[in-house]
C-alpha cells in the first residue's frame, strides 16, 4: 500500500502523487483516471528500483487534515 495525494490541478485535470517515491506523479481527465494512472506509475517505479537494484523506499505515513 501506498500513499497516494489526489488533487484537482490545472485545465480540469486531476494530479495524483505519491509522497513516498520521489517524483512518482501521474494525472488523469477524472479522479478515477488519475487513480488507475498512479498506481501504473507506482509498479513501474518500484520495477525500476529493482532492475537498477535499488531498495524500494517504505512506506510510512500519517495524514492530517489541518484548518486555515
Amino acid at each position: 500500500m501506498r500513499e497516494v495525494i489526489i488533487y484537482h490541478g490545472e485545465d480540469n485535470y486531476w494530479i495524483a502523487e505519491c509522497p513516498s517515491l520521489p517524483g512518482c506523479i501521474s494525472q488523469g481527465k477524472t479522479k478515477e483516471a488519475a487513480i488507475t494512472n498512479i498506481k501504473e506509475a507506482i509498479h513501474g517505479y518500484i520495477a525500476a528500483l529493482k532492475d537498477d537494484g535499488l531498495e524500494v523506499p517504505k512506506e510510512s505515513f500519517e495524514t492530517l487534515i489541518v484548518a486555515v
